[in-house]
This record gives C-alpha cells, sequence and structure tokens, in this order.
C-alpha cells in the first residue's frame, strides 16, 4: 500500500466521507483542499443509473460552460477548400486534411479536440481506433462533425465541453480550477449537471443520478447531495 503524504493525510481529516454534502459547501471545501503549488483543476464526477453496454443508454452531449474551464483546448480541424481558411480564421491551432490523417497515423497526438467536415469523413474515419478510445474522434452528436466549423471552432475555444459516460457508468468533466469563485464553479457544475439530466436516455428507469462527487486534481473525493441536486435542476 503507497503511503499517504502529509499533505494528503491533511486533506483527508477535513472532509467526512461518509458525508454527502450541500453543492456550496463541497465547492468551498474543494477549494480549501486545494493546496499544491499550482492551479489545480477541479473535476466532477457523476455516477449514472445506466448500463453502457446498451446502445439506447448511452449518454454523451456537449454543454459550453458559462465560465469555460480555465484550459483553452488545442483544436485540430480537418477539412478541405474553402473550409480551410474558415478554420484558420476561427483561431484552429492545426488545419489540414488528409495530410494530417497521415499525421496523426503516424503518432501525432498534439491535440485536445477534433473537428471535420461531413465531405472528409471517408477520410477521417480510418482514425476510429486511434481518437476513439481518447474520445477525440469528430462526431455529429457532440457537433464535431459540421460545415459550421467557424463556430464549432469558437465554442470549444470558450469553454464547450462534451460529455460521455464511460464503461462504469460515470461521466468525468473538469468544470474549472481551484483559482476559480465558488459562484464560477457553481455556475459551471449546476449547467453540466443541468445538461446531463437532460441527456437522459429514455430507456433508463428508475434513478439516474445515484452519486456525484467533486475533487481537485490533487484532492480527494467529496460526495454532493444528488437528490437535492437533481430536484433543484427540475423545478
Amino acid at each position: 500500500m503507497s503511503k499517504k503524504s502529509k499533505r494528503f493525510r491533511a486533506i483527508l481529516e477535513k472532509i467526512d466521507p461518509m458525508k454527502e454534502y450541500q453543492l456550496a459547501d463541497a465547492i468551498a471545501l474543494t477549494k480549501e483542499c486545494a493546496t499544491a503549488k499550482f492551479d489545480e483543476s477541479v473535476e466532477l464526477h457523476v455516477k449514472l443509473g445506466v448500463d453502457p453496454r446498451h446502445a439506447d443508454q448511452q449518454v454523451r452531449s456537449t454543454v459550453g460552460l458559462p465560465h469555460g474551464t480555465g484550459h483553452t483546448k488545442k483544436v485540430l480541424v480537418i477539412a478541405a477548400g474553402e473550409k480551410v481558411k474558415e478554420a484558420e480564421d476561427a483561431g484552429a491551432d492545426y488545419v489540414g486534411g488528409e495530410e494530417k490523417v497521415a499525421e496523426i497515423e503516424s503518432g501525432w497526438m498534439d491535440f485536445e479536440a477534433v473537428i471535420a467536415t461531413p465531405d472528409v469523413m471517408k477520410t477521417v474515419g480510418r482514425l476510429g481506433k486511434l481518437l476513439g478510445p481518447r474520445g477525440l474522434m469528430p462526431s455529429a452528436k457532440a457537433n464535431t462533425v459540421t460545415f459550421d466549423v467557424a463556430s464549432a471552432v469558437k465554442e470549444i475555444k470558450a469553454g464547450r465541453v462534451e460529455f460521455r459516460v464511460d464503461k462504469a457508468g460515470i461521466i468525468h468533466n473538469g468544470v474549472g480550477r481551484a483559482s476559480f469563485t465558488a459562484e464560477q464553479l457553481s455556475d459551471n457544475i449546476r449547467t453540466l449537471l443541468r445538461a446531463i439530466i437532460k441527456a437522459r436516455p429514455a430507456a433508463v428507469k428508475g434513478t439516474y443520478l445515484k452519486g456525484i462527487a467533486i475533487s481537485s486534481t490533487m484532492g480527494a473525493g467529496i460526495k454532493i447531495d444528488a437528490a437535492a441536486i437533481q430536484k433543484e435542476s427540475t423545478e
């Protein structure tokens, strides 16, 4: 068993692992526990009552966080013709066509979001096994397969995030930085949770939000009262 650092033991002493905190209290505690020497990311973890093995219980969509994540993503646009310049003018970090596909096949991965126009998807499809496991494969559902590349680039740069349930039925997403105000973190978290609730598949029965926790990069998980959050979001 690995030995916990003095800093981490001090964090654990502040958190009741059995308690489900109200959102405001959980945010305040997360900020208090973010004691690393850098501006830690704040992440939200949501356990859903879904079975991801079934196609009709997949949860995946996008949402624009009102205060962004505190990190500007490197965006790659794969396009052709006039859409190349449109992407460049919109602020994409990398733009190209089949040559970018070839670079990725050769191991290049210096980007955090990929947008493609529908007319190049036949070529981009070759990257499924490389981009899919990393959550980077362009998708119409995530609004990353589109001819409106300018809007897509600007939205991602401004803080639009994609959320997707993993094999364990959990969604993990960054919602800001420890340096954000409590109000900014609250706005971002509530916005993301509303989007997750809106994306509830019709096939899912019973409790949908089974558990919610928040943590900073070097901190410990703090449970949030999921029932209270869901009630607020549906009123």
